[in-house]
């Protein structure tokens, strides 16, 4: 029998010690910060002020690269998101529902100025992965599919990236499928490779799948245990659609 989903908190589940930077600090460290961590978030910080002025986000970095700035260049404000703050002693669905309808990170404090950590929608995961709430993700699955070739160019594939405001690409190779992720983009950069180098060379192959009617907690628990933040979803062995993390935790609202 699973957890009764109302008396999860946030406190069980955050992801403690959240790496802070400077709004000064070169983008090409930030992106160095994020591949050692393995953080999507990065809290922003003024030394002249406790509280954080925003988060930094791997849909920061698809942006810079898009738009074709230089690596040394600081993070400037504008790549810098709003954040919400809860308390450890919320609950999962409250800073869900936050999440949600504020369309905003959500950061843990202790007290009023004490940071002590952040509740991503991965951390959620595995929190409704535990239950037995089993919601429906007819709803929210992006059914709208990207594709690109094995061989388009990794800068081509940010740039559709960035056009359609998405966090993933499927790669096709033949029948196969692969995904090129915001994650896989921060290891890329880390590593100096070439943005005119084949984005299939740095996917994931195969997709993750599951069946189009799966519920969210069983979603959840094949997210969690692959460590991924999208499944592909199939229908007589054809892509359908996408579900992501994020979905997930708004099929848990209704």
């Amino acid at each position: 029998m699973g957890l009764k989903i109302d008396e999860l908190v946030v406190g069980n589940y955050m992801s403690e010690y959240p790496i802070s930077v400077k709004p000064e600090i070169p983008f090409e460290t930030v992106v160095d910060f994020m591949n050692e961590s393995r953080f999507s978030t990065l809290i922003v910080m003024d030394e002249t002020n406790p509280t954080p002025i925003g988060v930094f986000t791997e849909r920061g970095i698809i942006k810079h690269v898009a738009s074709g700035k230089a690596m040394n260049q600081s993070i400037k404000q504008e790549l810098i998101q709003p954040f919400f703050s809860v308390t450890p002693e919320t609950t999962i669905l409250e800073a869900a529902k936050l999440m949600i309808s504020k369309k905003a990170r959500i950061l843990v404090f202790a007290d009023t100025d004490k940071l002590i950590g952040t509740i991503t929608a991965s951390d959620m995961l595995r929190a409704f992965s535990e239950t037995d709430k089993a919601p429906s993700l007819e709803k929210v699955i992006s059914k709208t599919v990207y594709h690109c070739p094995f061989d388009t160019t990794i800068l081509d594939a940010v740039k559709l990236l960035d056009e359609k405001n998405i966090g993933s690409i499927l790669v096709t190779r033949d029948s196969l499928h692969g995904i090129f992720t915001q994650r896989d983009l921060v290891r890329v950069l880390a590593k100096e490779e070439k943005l005119d180098n084949s984005v299939g060379d740095y996917s994931s192959f195969p997709l993750v799948t599951a069946k189009k009617d799966i519920l969210a907690n069983e979603a959840a628990k094949i997210m969690s245990s692959n460590k991924i933040k999208r499944l592909g979803l199939t229908d007589n062995n054809s892509i359908v659609g996408i579900v992501t993390a994020r979905d997930i935790v708004d099929a848990y609202q209704m």
